[in-house]
């Protein structure tokens, strides 16, 4: 960490599968796999209570790399066989006695199934606990995001509970599950402990008193 930066700038991979620092020309390309998976991702978008925003990947990703100069953030796009597949985002970070960040994600449909969102929360996760000595990951996901829910159990993490009404989403407030890790429990890695499976099949369970009806 630098000043007020966290450094984790540079490209990981596991085989064709890549995270590395958003550029600002990479905006053009984002926009463009944004707007041809409006119906896929609209679901799970976070929106806002006081209405529509302007859509300006440029300023948004100024705005990521801004959040990233302060220390706030790390956003990363994820790639496939050197392709944008999707974003990785690394936000609200915080250091002191907390010691944690929460990490968001969108991949594109045509890249689906490749198990490239597994890959990439992996690969930042080690990151965040090895380059970032970050203590704790979260996860929050809504209940009716079953891709994305089996992104955390094929990991491993943790289920630490139901969040009511927690963030806005697709234009309302919306329950999240909360998933987390933190360091002690994967002292070989994320990714190593994934690959060579030892991660826990059950970790990531929502108790009966949780589920959502079907």
């Amino acid at each position: 960490m630098r000043g007020g930066r966290v450094e984790a700038t540079s490209p990981h991979a596991y085989g064709p599968v890549s995270i590395r620092l958003v550029r600002q020309r990479d905006a053009r390309t984002l926009q463009n796999e944004l707007l041809s998976n409006r119906s896929w991702l609209r679901p799970w978008e976070a929106t806002s209570p006081d209405g529509p925003v302007s859509f300006d990947m440029r300023a948004g990703v100024r705005r990521l790399l801004q959040q990233h100069r302060d220390g706030n953030g790390v956003p990363y796009v994820m790639e496939y066989e050197g392709e944008i597949a999707g974003q990785l985002n690394v936000w609200g970070i915080a250091r002191g006695s907390l010691s944690s960040a929460t990490i968001g994600y969108w991949v594109s449909e045509r890249f689906a199934g490749r198990g490239i969102t597994p890959t990439s929360v992996a690969l930042a996760t080690d990151i965040c606990f090895t380059d970032l000595h970050l203590h704790r990951m979260e996860i929050c996901i809504r209940p009716e995001n079953r891709a994305s829910l089996r992104v955390v159990e094929k990991l491993g993490f943790r289920y630490e509970g139901l969040r009511r009404r927690y963030i806005h989403i697709d234009g309302g407030w919306r329950d999240h599950y909360a998933f987390a890790l933190v360091r002690e429990e994967v002292p070989e890695g994320v990714l190593r402990r994934w690959v060579s499976g030892r991660a826990p099949q059950d970790a990531a369970t929502v108790p009966p008193s949780d589920r959502m009806p079907a």
